[in-house]
């Protein structure tokens, strides 16, 4: 007999807000620690990493709250532009990002950390794209970037 089971987002399979939240802020901290990436956050606002959270719980499946009421995919991209980030900074920040994820205990299944270092690895060379950038090219209206499961099919089931 087959059942209907509901395969859940990445945001719900990691925890829901209060992990993304916890992630950011923890990521940060190591983020402020580093001397690599630290001159490029040090001056970055109190609300940083809550903002950081609302938009990777968005992208990952979670509820809108960073398009509804704190940016768009555009405003996030604009934020990049003229920082001339270089493919070390964003090794780096890959590194401590996936190291805080490892510290925090986000799933380790195979599944969701492909999926999620998709995302990073994603994410983080068009970040280095656009800072090279001075002005914004993309459409203003473009969708917020949306992430599932990719080709394993779901989440791990031993």
């Amino acid at each position: 007999m087959e059942t209907n089971k509901q395969v859940p987002s990445l945001y719900e399979w990691a925890g829901g807000m209060p992990v993304f939240e916890k992630l950011m802020v923890a990521f940060y901290d190591k983020v402020l620690k580093d001397d690599l990436l630290e001159p490029i956050f040090r001056h970055m606002s109190p609300t940083h990493q809550v903002h950081v959270a609302h938009f990777f719980a968005e992208v990952f499946g979670g509820p809108k709250i960073y398009s509804s009421n704190e940016g768009s995919h555009a405003a996030m991209v604009t934020k990049h532009l003229g920082r001339h980030l270089t493919e070390e900074h964003r090794k780096r920040w890959v590194q401590l990002l996936v190291a805080t994820a490892d510290e925090l205990e986000l799933p380790a299944d195979p599944e969701f950390r492909s999926a999620f270092a998709a995302y990073i690895e994603w994410g983080t060379r068009i970040a280095v794209i656009n800072s090279q950038d001075t002005n914004l090219t993309m459409n203003p209206h473009e969708p917020m970037p949306k992430w599932g499961w990719g080709e394993p099919g779901g989440p791990y089931q031993p």
